[in-house]
């Protein structure tokens, strides 16, 4: 029997499994795969020049698109800013604004005709009159603005619905009250319709109103939020890529040096220069258009919003004034509510109408020697809180001193009132003449009104400088970056010719 050498006989197994050192087919081809690699790839001098040219372009190309997509998005986040989550929760605080001065017009209306005109105030008539149409058109304007806004929301498109069927209701009423008021001995009838059209007013619209506001505002910060978080990303993303940019150029550079014996590839340095040139304006957008989105919102439009709840609540307790003087019969309910609005104003714990005028004054002295005095709260209390452009202290204080003038005014007219002194109580109120309520009360919206414009004008300023960074910074940043890709290849060629 002949026995083979160096083997043992008996049949050969499957492939791969006699020999233990032997290494299976799958490995063997997994191995010649890699080895193929890397003769392609790595092992020669030009391969590794093409890969280290790669991994430099990639990045460069990536950060290129990366800017331009972060740049597009950047814009539409401005334009949703601008024009539609700003505007619709402006359109919404004007709504409250003119509801509450239509009101305060009706009563003034009610309050200064006189009998079937017998009497009349004639200015404060016609200019309530006046005033009276303008809230009208202008509650039109928002409904429709509103009812554009809320579509795909269904809660705020049922609750423009209930608005607008509700303010048909209201206009009906007070029409009816001012149609009764023309006729002689018609004041308490029109008086009846009144009460009904300022119960729905507080029970239905003002309300609502306030329900958009709260809720377009709340989604004007979600949107506000996601962008911040947005921009963060963006900001983490091109750091990331311009830092291996950065190394993939370092590391080329280091090879042709040791490779070549040369000390700097020059359009590798130029190369080098503008990546980390493209990479600080890449990073400067996001983070530009971060801190001008706070500014827009944050210091500007959270101002804006609590001014313009201070001027709703303003118009509404002047309303209460009126209706104060024209409805006997629910004056002490109109007092307490005058008060109610006085402190969601200028908030003073425990204060009643005979204390507020002191109070107010103790509180306001502590706070010009102290502007972290904790004493008062309130809406003017947010936006003292808050302040943060020039000249919007100043403005602010003053606000709150032409406000102490009128809040003075209003105990006068109770004192005429009780004294027994109704038409004079009432000519106060109502005269538009120097040092009368109305004229201290069109001085307080004055400077309300300044504050209010100080804060939308650095709205506007903040969403100009956006838009103009991202502009003015995009077209350099990639222009950059197409540099650094041609400065790359353009530094290699005259190596890769040497090898052909």
């Amino acid at each position: 029997m002949i026995v083979p050498v160096g083997g043992r006989s008996g049949p050969r197994g499957p492939e791969g499994s006699g020999d233990p050192g032997q290494v299976p087919r799958p490995a063997r081809q997994t191995l010649a795969a890699g080895a193929a690699l890397r003769r392609r790839f790595w092992a020669t001098v030009p391969a590794r020049l093409r890969l280290l040219r790669a991994a430099s372009v990639l990045p460069a190309a990536a950060l290129a698109v990366l800017l331009t997509v972060a740049g597009l998005a950047a814009n539409g986040m401005w334009d949703g800013v601008a024009g539609r989550d700003a505007p619709r929760t402006i359109s919404a605080a004007d709504l409250d604004l003119a509801l509450n001065d239509m009101d305060a017009q009706a009563a003034n209306i009610l309050l200064s005709n006189g009998d079937a005109g017998e009497g009349r105030l004639r200015t404060p008539y016609e200019k309530a009159l006046g005033v009276y149409g303008d809230a009208r058109r202008e509650i039109g304007h928002d409904l429709r603005d509103l009812a554009v806004a809320a579509q795909g929301d269904r809660s705020d498109e049922k609750t423009v619905e209930n608005l607008t069927d509700d303010f048909a209701e209201y206009q009906e009423l007070i029409g009816r009250a001012l149609e009764n008021d023309g006729r002689p001995g018609g004041k308490p009838s029109a008086l009846v319709d009144y009460r009904r059209a300022t119960d729905l007013l507080r029970s239905s619209l003002l309300p609502d109103s306030r329900r958009l506001v709260s809720s377009n505002d709340r989604a004007f910060d979600a949107q506000y939020t996601a962008a911040r978080s947005t921009l963060s990303g963006q900001l983490l993303a091109v750091v990331a890529l311009g830092l291996l940019l950065l190394v993939a150029l370092g590391a080329l550079q280091w090879y042709l040096t040791r490779r070549f014996r040369r000390i700097l590839n020059p359009p590798l340095l130029a190369a080098t220069a503008c990546a980390l040139l493209s990479v600080i304006l890449g990073a400067q957008m996001p983070a530009s258009s971060e801190a001008n989105l706070r500014g827009a919102r944050r210091d500007a439009f959270d101002s804006v919003v609590a001014l313009s709840r201070a001027q709703a609540i303003a118009y509404d307790a002047n309303a209460d004034e009126s209706r104060y003087l024209l409805d006997r019969q629910r004056r002490d309910r109109y007092a307490q509510s005058f008060l109610a609005k006085s402190q969601q104003l200028y908030g003073l714990k425990g204060a009643t109408l005979s204390s507020y005028d002191a109070d107010l004054a103790t509180t306001w002295q502590a706070y010009e020697s102290d502007h972290h005095d904790l004493r008062f709260t309130g809406e003017f209390r947010r936006e003292l809180d808050n302040i943060t452009f020039p000249g919007e202290r100043a403005a602010a204080e003053q606000t709150v001193r032409t406000y102490a003038v009128y809040q003075r005014d209003d105990r006068k007219i109770r004192a005429l009132l009780a004294a027994g002194k109704e038409k004079e109580a009432v000519e106060f109120c109502m005269d538009w003449e120097p040092g009368t309520s109305n004229a201290h009360f069109g001085a307080w919206m004055a400077a309300l009104d300044k504050v209010t414009d100080i804060n939308r004008q650095h709205f506007a300023a903040s969403v100009q400088a956006g838009r103009s960074d991202v502009r003015t910074e995009l077209p350099w940043e990639c222009g950059l970056l197409i540099l650094v890709i041609a400065l790359t290849a353009l530094g290699l060629r005259p190596r890769l010719a040497e090898f052909r």
